[in-house]
């Protein structure tokens, strides 16, 4: 699938690290660095804009790593770029460490997938197929 990207920041375009990974780093573009206290939130731009075909979007996810070690997640994970967005993609991190981390510039801050989607066209009914599940809910299928 080919994407037209634009990108003004100082950095190389996202890429796949390895043949089969899902998602490509994304890359803090700033001009100073950020200070991201315990419990607190920014949104961190990346100099990357894209023109995503119809039917496709761009999820943002955490990056396992930061998440693990240092308690830096994606805030609305995973956050979605809509095919007809056109701005500059930016990331919501939050800190959910007891530390202050620094974000740099260039700074691999979150990872992007590339996904296809449906839509969805609603069909009113007066009830719904039964499954062995049925309504049950958070937890109802049990501990393993």
């Amino acid at each position: 699938m080919n994407i037209k990207i634009i990108n003004r920041s100082q950095h190389p375009l996202p890429a796949y690290e390895t043949l089969d990974s899902a998602g490509m780093d994304l890359r803090a573009s700033i001009e100073e660095s950020v200070s991201l206290k315990p419990l607190e939130r920014t949104v961190i731009k990346t100099g990357l804009f894209l023109e995503l075909p119809r039917g496709t979007e761009a999820q943002i996810r955490p990056r396992s790593g930061l998440a693990a070690k240092k308690g830096i997640t994606v805030l609305n994970a995973p956050g979605t770029i809509d095919a007809d967005y056109r701005g500059e993609i930016g990331v919501i991190l939050v800190n959910l460490s007891q530390d202050v981390f620094e974000i740099n510039n260039g700074d691999r801050i979150a990872q992007m997938v590339i996904a296809r989607h449906e839509r969805a066209e609603w069909e009113e009914v007066g009830e719904l197929s039964q499954t062995e599940r049925g309504a049950g809910g958070f937890g109802s299928t049990g501990q393993q």
